[in-house]
């Protein structure tokens, strides 16, 4: 029975860490859950049970830090990167990130709607640019909004990679 003990504290250490990084998984497809926040402590919590049998190093916690920095910059200014990619002026661009700001208030839909309509209201009221091009700046935003989505997702792919990576061969 003693022996069974170290083997089943690592059994329910997998346990965790895995649900974790199932869940931080998610978080970077489901807007409202924070998918890197979610990983980076499915690191921290596996070091914590596990200690130096974890197979965790001190420069994986850095590594992944920095990503999650990285993905979170990232996603919060590609809306307004979009519209500015597209011919947007800084008025769009605020629009855009104004607009994904609320637009976060009002899942899933309002992720992609508030920086459109942001970068389009801003560009016509602000900057007063025709309708024509408000819509192609809204368009950019709302571009540069899903490659911020994408770029979240495999950022995310890439923590959990690394974190295994870490743990089993490196």
């Amino acid at each position: 029975m003693a022996d069974l003990l170290p083997t089943l504290g690592t059994g329910v250490a997998w346990l965790v860490t895995g649900c974790l990084l199932v869940a931080g998984f998610l978080g970077t497809i489901i807007p409202f859950l924070p998918g890197h926040l979610i990983i980076f402590f499915a690191a921290v919590a596996h070091w914590l049970m596990l200690r130096e049998e974890s197979g965790v190093e001190w420069w994986t916690f850095a590594v992944l830090v920095v990503l999650l920095i990285i993905s979170q910059v990232f996603e919060f200014l590609s809306g307004a990167m979009g519209s500015r990619w597209f011919g947007g002026s800084r008025w769009g661009a605020g629009g855009a990130l104004l607009g994904g700001i609320v637009g976060m208030f009002f899942l899933p839909f309002g992720l992609i709607l508030g920086p459109l309509v942001g970068a389009m209201v801003f560009e016509f009221a602000f900057a007063k640019k025709e309708v024509r091009e408000s819509t192609v700046s809204g368009v950019g935003s709302v571009l540069g909004t899903v490659a911020g989505l994408m770029v979240k997702i495999i950022v995310g792919v890439t923590m959990i990679v690394w974190f295994v990576a870490d743990v089993f061969w490196i």
